[in-house]
């Protein structure tokens, strides 16, 4: 049994003039430990299906099911991290990281070592008592996503996690969440404008139309990798394959006029967002 499935899922808002769709059948399954990308242009409702699958946004029509189960509300098995890591500057790392527990009455002892055991493992335990204002960014998004997997949840959503950051941070902080997210065994969905991203951290590419959005392909990624990593993807032969049959199904042509180059185009530093 597929750990999400999204069922023909509608979204739907009345406005002044009439109806005006977001997204319209949207359907796809994923597997335990996958992790996917999904890109489309802006404004095609790629938060809004985040929303509906964490539970935040009842969809017009379909539905969301983690495991069989319908998903009604906010589901404690569904983490979601936002392009802002927003760690409490008044709490110490460790405070931060416990806090979903805190807040959702779970702080046992077993959950404490288990959030003290990601702090170890994955470089921040020496730092478990400093300030978020003392940390890169990067390990302050190394706490975020810390911080989602001690409470438990085993399906992970990105929204342009990653857009806040520097490139050159950007790109280092992919390779620890990626790192992470396969070693924890956490099935991962990650909104992205960025197709160089999609490419090197996704098993599949969800490929969404403008609005009404429909799911217009869905692209496996494979690399001959032994120990595959997305800055060791970036420079496969593959790579530049799967960025073209992307960029054309999203029928991109405008250029970055920064760089006279394609936004998001492998090996261009991507603009701002």
């Amino acid at each position: 049994m597929a750990i999400l499935s999204v069922e023909g899922v509608r979204q739907a808002y009345q406005t002044p003039v009439g109806e005006t769709v977001a997204l319209e059948d949207i359907t796809f399954s994923m597997e335990r430990g996958d992790f996917c990308s999904l890109v489309g242009p802006s404004g095609c409702g790629k938060s809004t299906l985040l929303s509906i699958i964490a539970g935040t946004l009842t969809p017009t029509a379909g539905r969301v099911l983690v495991e069989g189960q319908e998903v009604t509300g906010p589901n404690p098995r569904i983490g979601y991290m936002l392009q802002q890591d927003n760690l409490l500057e008044w709490r110490t790392v460790r405070q931060n990281v416990l806090f979903g527990l805190e807040i959702r009455h779970a702080l046992t002892p077993a959950a404490v070592e288990r959030a003290d055991r990601l702090l170890e493992t994955y470089g921040l335990a020496e730092f478990a008592h400093s300030r978020p204002s003392q940390l890169s960014g990067g390990m302050r998004q190394r706490a975020a996503l810390i911080r989602t997997l001690a409470v438990g949840a085993d399906i992970l959503l990105l929204d342009e996690a990653f857009s806040a950051l520097d490139y050159q941070t950007r790109m280092e902080v992919t390779e620890d969440v990626y790192r992470i997210i396969r070693q924890e065994r956490v099935t991962a969905l990650m909104v992205t404008h960025d197709i160089p991203e999609s490419i090197s951290m996704g098993d599949r590419v969800l490929i969404l139309s403008p609005r009404p959005a429909v799911v217009r392909r869905q692209l496996p990624i494979a690399f001959d990798l032994p120990d595959r990593s997305p800055l060791r993807c970036r420079s496969l032969p593959a790579f530049a394959s799967y960025y073209d049959t992307i960029w054309k199904e999203l029928g991109m042509h405008e250029t970055d006029e920064t760089h006279g180059a394609p936004l998001g185009g492998a090996g261009a530093v991507p603009a701002a967002e």
